[in-house]
């Protein structure tokens, strides 16, 4: 038995090597051919082994099994030294651009999102800035004044019906803490012809007669015409209380009131803070100790120089009044207005929202007004215009027209005319002529008045009133031959040249103006006169 496995050829013992069966056998071998080493060369050198790199080597397994020639091994181990290059496959290359597409998906939807969410914000604060522009303009723009010429350029005549329609006359009532008396009593008169403004504080102790409520001081106005009016809504009251102070103020002034504007001292803080705060150049320091507890026991409420106003302090700088006169607030107070308008209409604020929004809150509660809309803008536009240097204070008080003084009356100080209680003759005049129609201003054409009745001064009278109203009077005489004319008679040398001036004269005589002169009176006026009024005894009654 044991001859027979030799003879078999299993009296050798099983190799274990790797790439072997258990049972002897070489994979991928004949299973008829057993491992038979190499005797002729059983002790390899260093230089019989080839370098090959650590790690796992795919095989290539040649024709004969495991071995193969030489030039076998060698395209074999070439080909294992190559590096393997997984972007050369193809399905690699898909999956790249497929995963290249999820991520611009994936972006596309973040943008997509983002730009949603800032159009959703942005919606929502111009809906709230809509929103707060409409209650403000409900409350505060409620519409009800009118000034036949808001904004410049080629007004049409038909528009204007008297001297002064060409300005626009904006009545600013400041109500304090006592009731409904306004402390602040000032007219803002605002040429957008010529881009001036003039401000005309009207002192609040003026002795007046109120029609249909008796004599008082001129701040008792507003009050008693808000009252006492049988109005029921708050918008009517007020209404009522500025009617009433428009007549009171243009029989003293002689001036018409085209819109008001009605704040209370908590919007003037609010408003001063919304800027940001104002910048006012103080003449003198002002020292109050009655307010010194609102100003943190300090009586000093302001020194002299350029200051940094918040609305507290500017708040105290426009209401003391204890240790100075009442004229001397006047001009604090119109030195703020002036600071207030240069912050306001400054660039920082008009594109700031949040400014923009307080500014709404602040005059929204605390404002009446009967601007609309379109007056606003076209105002908004004429006042940008205006630099401050241009914006006047009138002065009732000091010379040349110091035309009011102070004096008691029934046991109480009062401010009164120089001229004698109730008689404002000397102020209407004052103010008249400052306050000059801009349109007659820019024309400034020359005007003529001759006296052809029997009626002696009736030429110096109608003279005098129409520069109080702003023409430019150049020649005042008698005709040459007074033929008595029971009518005025209004000529017009420029041939339609000064349109406006040419208007107004129409409408105060009541004439339709010639283009000649007649014949007959003897007049010959001066070279270049535009304008001629012959006097006629119908003006005996309007003098």
């Amino acid at each position: 038995m044991r001859d027979n496995n030799k003879k078999a050829g299993f009296h050798r013992k099983a190799a274990s090597l790797d790439g072997f069966v258990t049972d002897g056998r070489r994979l991928g071998a004949s299973p008829n051919r057993s491992y038979q080493p190499n005797h002729a060369n059983q002790t390899p050198t260093l230089d019989s082994f080839r370098r090959r790199s650590d790690g796992f080597h795919a095989m290539r397994q040649s024709p004969g099994g495991l071995g193969g020639t030489a030039a076998e091994l060698a395209e074999r181990d070439e080909l294992l030294d190559e590096p393997i290059v997984l972007d050369d496959i193809g399905y690699d290359k898909r999956q790249d651009k497929v995963r290249g597409k999820v991520r611009r998906a994936r972006w596309r939807k973040v943008l997509k999102r983002t730009a949603l969410t800032i159009l959703a914000v942005v919606i929502a604060v111009a809906g709230y800035m809509g929103y707060k522009f409409y209650d403000t303009q409900r409350q505060v723009l409620s519409g009800g004044g009118h000034a036949p010429a808001v904004c410049d350029g080629d007004v049409p005549v038909s528009q204007l019906a008297k001297e002064g329609d060409g300005r626009v006359n904006v009545l600013l009532l400041g109500i304090g803490s006592e009731g409904l008396l306004t402390d602040t009593i000032m007219i803002a008169s605002i040429d957008p012809i010529t881009d001036k403004i003039d401000l005309l504080s009207v002192p609040r102790d003026l002795w007046v007669a109120i029609p249909g409520n008796g004599q008082e001081k001129i701040n008792a106005t507003y009050e008693y015409g808000w009252t006492r009016s049988s109005a029921k809504s708050q918008f009517e009251k007020n209404k009522a209380g500025v009617g009433l102070m428009d007549k009171v103020l243009e029989n003293v002034t002689g001036v018409t009131i085209h819109y008001h504007a009605v704040f209370d001292f908590a919007a003037f803080k609010q408003i001063v803070d919304a800027l940001g705060g104002v910048t006012v150049n103080v003449p003198e320091t002002l020292y109050d100790p009655t307010i010194a507890w609102e100003n943190h026991y300090n009586p000093v409420i302001a020194t002299k120089g350029i200051q940094q106003f918040d609305g507290a302090r500017a708040l105290l700088y426009a209401k003391s009044r204890q240790t100075s006169s009442d004229f001397a607030r006047a001009e604090r107070q119109r030195l703020l207005l002036v600071a207030i308008k240069d912050k306001a209409l400054s660039v920082g604020t008009f594109s700031n929202p949040i400014k923009i929004v307080q500014l709404m809150n602040s005059l929204g509660n605390n404002v009446y007004s009967d601007f609309d809309t379109q007056s606003v803008k076209c105002l908004y536009e004429q006042v940008s215009e205006v630099k401050s240097a241009k914006i006047k204070s009138l002065d009732l008080v000091k010379p040349p027209n110091d035309l009011l003084t102070t004096g008691p009356h029934l046991g109480r100080s009062i401010v009164r005319p120089k001229t004698g209680l109730f008689d404002y003759s000397d102020v209407r005049k004052y103010v008249r002529t400052t306050f000059r129609d801009g349109f007659l201003a820019k024309e400034n054409a020359t005007v003529a008045v001759y006296n052809a009745t029997s009626t002696a001064g009736l030429a110096t009278a109608t003279g005098n009133t129409l520069k109080t109203l702003g023409y430019n009077i150049t020649t005042v005489e008698n005709a040459a031959n007074q033929t008595n004319p029971s009518s005025t008679v209004v000529i017009d040398l420029s041939k339609g040249v000064n349109k406006y001036t040419r208007n107004y004269l129409e409408r105060r005589f009541g004439a339709t103006a010639l283009g000649s002169l007649p014949s007959g009176l003897g007049i010959n006026p001066p070279p270049n006169t535009a304008f001629v009024i012959i006097v006629g005894t119908d003006a005996s009654t309007d003098n």
